[in-house]
């Protein structure tokens, strides 16, 4: 259906499309059928590639050398109209769509007449700022192209709300952050220099994004507390890595490498870099068993919060929101700092459960929704929502006005 349209309504040339099937032997596997996880919304798509020419090496989607350089996808639309269930079979859905990927920056590098990403204006600019700040000789270095793009996510994250902590997407920030600042590292820089790339990102999308105008100073702030706190960490790390380097001969300790990065937040590739230079391997084997051990450990004792704390033995949750953005329903429990409670008071924090809801549950790669569960009393601001049992919706938030019972 999709090569027809392109075909005769659009009136692109038979020989410049390309035909992908189910060529993997599977229903569902193609190279074009888009999921967004194990489960959730899903369906077939077609891409747009663009031709950067002759000079760069590569073939056309589909043929042995379609992992060049020389064509580009720069957009792809999904035919949105199955939901996968977590049994991997496929349902229509009511209401079908088209998912529109279009890349911004890849079509800025096509009308710019430029081949990658980071050679358009406003990545230029961010990479000549990364430069100046850490004084890098050569403007081709990887890490100033790290830097460029680090800058501008981590500032859009802390002007839209999200501050750097070991959870979550506050975890998330901090980690790009580190990594922003390791890349300085290595380029020699050993003192706060991250902070003063948000003028410069200001500066060349401040008037398309008024956010990061007026939240320039606290964006500014921020990194500039995190870089101090993440360069000490760097010198008290390098105090443990020589003292442990001093006593290797070629391989580093893995378990050593786990604690530093555990317990300093020293970045297991910046210690392999350090040790690279020394001729020293790292034992990445013993760091990915004791990674492995932590893990296991923390999902036990969250498996443990949930049976002890979210215990639940009520009705499960109808779920409305793909008919209706608002519904009416019953709260049929309430939990405060993980334990059952009868109510929640204005101001604190909690998990509502209703017999019904129209807020999707974070599921096969789509986040939780957000919104507002109104009664007679109070208005909780429903900031996320996840499911406590397969079919059980908790309503993550706090009670903004009133009582809730």
């Amino acid at each position: 259906e999709a090569y027809n349209i392109w075909l005769n309504d659009i009136g692109v040339p038979a020989e410049r499309i390309i035909r992908i099937g189910d060529n993997k032997g599977a229903r569902y596997a193609s190279d074009n059928f888009w999921m967004m996880g194990d489960t959730g919304p899903c369906g077939p798509c077609t891409e747009i590639f663009y031709d950067h020419g002759a000079h760069h090496f590569g073939g056309p989607p589909g043929s042995p050398d379609e992992d060049g350089d020389r064509f580009i996808e720069i957009w792809n639309n999904v035919f949105m109209q199955y939901n996968r269930d977590e049994a991997g079979v496929m349902h229509a859905l009511p209401k079908p769509s088209v998912d529109t990927g279009m890349g911004l920056e890849r079509i800025s590098a096509v009308l710019q007449h430029v081949h990658a990403n980071y050679e358009i204006d406003l990545f230029q600019k961010l990479i000549a700022a990364a430069a100046r700040e850490t004084k890098a000789s050569d403007i081709n270095s990887p890490s100033l192209k790290v830097l460029a793009d680090h800058i501008r996510a981590c500032s859009f994250l802390i002007a839209d709300g999200v501050i750097p902590g070991n959870e979550g997407r506050g975890y998330v920030l901090r980690r790009i952050i580190r990594r922003a600042i390791r890349h300085g590292y290595k380029l020699g820089v050993r003192t706060a220099f991250f902070h003063r790339m948000v003028a410069d990102l200001v500066a060349a999308m401040g008037s398309a994004y008024p956010e990061l105008v007026s939240n320039q100073t606290r964006v500014t702030d921020i990194l500039k507390q995190e870089e101090d706190r993440f360069f000490e960490t760097i010198e008290n790390g390098m105090a443990i890595l020589e003292t442990e380097l001093a006593n290797t001969k070629e391989v580093f300790n893995g378990e050593t490498a786990f604690k530093l990065h555990d317990t300093y937040g020293f970045p297991l590739d910046l210690t392999a870099d350090i040790c690279r230079e020394r001729e020293v391997k790292v034992d990445t084997a013993a760091f990915d068993t004791a990674m492995a051990r932590q893990k296991e450990q923390a999902r036990s004792a969250g498996k443990f919060k949930m049976a002890a704390n979210l215990e639940y033995d009520g009705i499960t949750t109808t779920f409305y929101g793909y008919e209706k953005l608002e519904t009416a329903g019953q709260v049929t429990a309430l939990y405060k700092d993980g334990v059952a409670v009868s109510k929640l008071n204005e101001g604190e924090q909690g998990i509502v459960v209703l017999n019904n809801t129209p807020f999707y549950a974070e599921s096969g790669g789509q986040i939780g929704d957000c919104g507002e569960v109104r009664s007679t009393n109070g208005i909780f601001t429903v900031e996320d929502t996840q499911k406590i049992q397969a079919a059980v919706f908790g309503h993550h938030g706090v009670l903004t006005t009133g009582t809730l019972n």
